[in-house]
């Protein structure tokens, strides 16, 4: 398995890029969103990979974080959705909006994706509404382990700023927080997420009160 390359940008298409590597050249495919975020021509990146095997195709798919990554593996798991799918639907929303997405059951915004009709955006949101709080709190992880500049994995990339990574953290710091509570993942991922949509900035203590409020017994 090729779980990530780093190497030069040889050339730029419209669905992929060749990176050199060391002199092997590898063909690698990409959502619109990554490629947009992808430096030019001669300059060095690096991507993590999922390698698809058939009898008659190999296909390497990149991702700049590893967030990104499972939730392809997530989306191509769901019955209708290939590859092209789930490029089309983080293409369109990104990591963070697939997340928020699902986690509300939002089928329109999967909808939105080019080429995903209203049957399959229903099955992704159903069959993968229970994993959204899993990938939310892998967000945080991540960035908390790598101090946020791991999160992306372009090479020599400037320092984020501390404030652009707290909000997943903060999120991931709140599933635990709802679940310990005795909140389902998929109620308090719901929770999470429709109060982070409405409040991008807010750290853990602000999401837990806030969600609180929304998974109140009504009345």
């Amino acid at each position: 398995m090729i779980g990530k390359i780093t190497g030069r940008i040889e050339y730029r298409a419209a669905d992929h890029v060749l990176i050199d590597v060391r002199g092997v050249g590898y063909l690698v495919y990409c959502s619109d969103r990554t490629l947009a975020g992808l430096p030019g021509v001669g300059e060095m990146v690096a991507l993590f990979t999922d390698l698809v095997v058939r009898e008659d195709l190999m296909q390497l798919f990149g991702f700049p974080t590893l967030v990104e990554k499972e939730w392809h593996r997530l989306l191509t798991s769901v019955q209708g959705v290939g590859a092209k799918a789930s490029l089309a639907i983080l293409g369109t929303l990104g990591a963070d909006g697939v997340s928020r997405a699902i986690a509300l059951g939002d089928w329109n915004a999967v909808k939105a994706a080019k080429g995903v009709g209203p049957k399959i955006a229903q099955r992704v949101v159903l069959d993968l509404k229970d994993k959204a709080p899993g990938v939310m709190a892998m967000g945080g992880t991540v960035a908390a382990a790598t101090g946020g500049a791991g999160a992306e994995v372009i090479e020599t990339p400037a320092p984020a700023a501390p404030a652009a990574q707290a909000p997943a953290s903060a999120q991931a710091d709140a599933l635990s927080a709802l679940g310990n509570l005795g909140y389902s993942p998929g109620d308090a991922a719901g929770a999470v997420a429709q109060v982070a949509g409405d409040a991008p900035e807010a750290d853990a203590a602000t999401l837990i009160r806030a969600a609180l409020k929304l998974l109140a017994p009504k009345g």
